[in-house]
């Protein structure tokens, strides 16, 4: 624990003198209460209950003193706390290699359920987006906080070949800033590429001028990314988490299946797929997110319910005086009211 007025702390050099007070207050009673005949039939009438009571009322505003001298040093401290989190974006690979059977049922059907589970999970006012990315990615669900609306999504993924990871980030952080003039095609395709146009002209966004943010520091949203191989299309993978640091959107990327790689069957051709985890430790390092392997669906799982508690509550270095002064408003009416209970007087 901090202080941020650290000097204030010098008032508690008050409560021994207040002590010392108290100590010569009881001496002088003492001193009184030899005018009675015999002093022996004063402590029987007092009885050793009544003498420990007559000290816990001043002991107690005494502790309240003090911890309202702590409160006037304004203390800090690293808390959990919930965060802004308003917009969290599942940004899963679809591509052929996702059918293999290393992890039960295969990697797509534990990557669903993992991701269904995280999302009954969140509190009900977070937003949810879901992309899909294979060969080139795609928005399957624009955020909402209808949660049915969000499953069903996840149940449609449907397997594509090629892995183009970045492409998956761009279009992510374009549904995070749908007015922010991220264009999309260039990003993925380049700015000569041939590509189609769109239907409507005027849904082509405007390029906008943005000032660069410090990585991380966009709080109301996050995207998960999860993958089970590298990238053999689209954008380079680290150019587009560079795009996300630069907003300052953290990406939490999940990685799926064996680093070694395994020979994969889809649509009547095999390759060899491997789990590039350097690319994905890269991309959270840049953005200030963090990176989970899952070699299990019991891992996949528990690696989603570890997100949940990271995007729900962060460790926090935040000011905790009102703490202080609400414990030393509750001792001083503690003091107050237990002093009128045994005394009929205040102190």
């Amino acid at each position: 624990m901090t202080f941020l007025w650290p000097d204030m702390l010098w008032l508690l050099m008050a409560v021994p003198a207040l002590v010392a007070v108290y100590i010569l207050l009881l001496r002088r009673r003492k001193k009184e209460a030899l005018r009675y005949a015999s002093l022996s039939l004063v402590k029987e009438a007092m009885g050793a209950g009544q003498q420990f009571r007559r000290h816990v009322p001043p002991l107690l505003f005494l502790l309240a003193l003090a911890t309202m001298v702590v409160a006037v040093a304004r203390p800090a401290a690293i808390v959990r706390l919930p965060i802004r989190q308003q917009t969290i974006i599942l940004a899963m690979d679809v591509s052929g290699s996702m059918r293999a059977k290393d992890v039960e049922p295969n990697r797509l059907v534990a990557a669903q359920q993992a991701a269904k589970a995280f999302v009954a999970d969140l509190p009900r006012g977070v937003r949810v987006g879901v992309v899909s990315f294979a060969g080139t990615a795609a928005v399957v669900q624009a955020p909402t906080q209808n949660r049915e609306d969000i499953l069903a999504a996840i149940d449609r993924f449907q397997l594509q070949r090629g892995t183009a990871i970045g492409s998956g980030i761009i279009v992510s952080l374009a549904t995070i800033f749908p007015d922010a003039g991220i264009v999309v095609s260039d990003s993925i395709y380049g700015r000569d590429a041939r590509r189609p146009l769109p239907l409507d002209p005027g849904s082509t966004p405007e390029k906008k001028e943005f000032t660069p943010v410090p990585p991380g520091s966009y709080p109301s949203a996050a995207i998960i990314l999860l993958t089970d191989g590298q990238r053999t299309t689209g954008p380079d993978s680290l150019e587009a988490a560079r795009m996300a640091a630069d907003r300052g959107v953290r990406v939490f990327t999940v990685g799926v299946g064996t680093p070694n790689g395994a020979v994969i069957g889809f649509e009547g051709w095999s390759f060899h797929a491997r789990l590039d985890e350097e690319t994905l430790k890269a991309i959270a390092d840049l953005t200030r997110g963090e990176y989970f392997y899952a070699g299990s669906a019991v891992n996949l799982k528990k690696v989603y319910q570890s997100l949940n508690a990271r995007l729900v509550f962060e460790k926090t270095h935040t000011e905790i005086t009102a703490l202080f002064s609400a414990a030393a408003a509750v001792l001083a009416l503690l003091s107050a009211l237990l002093s009128l209970l045994w005394f009929n007087r205040i102190l």
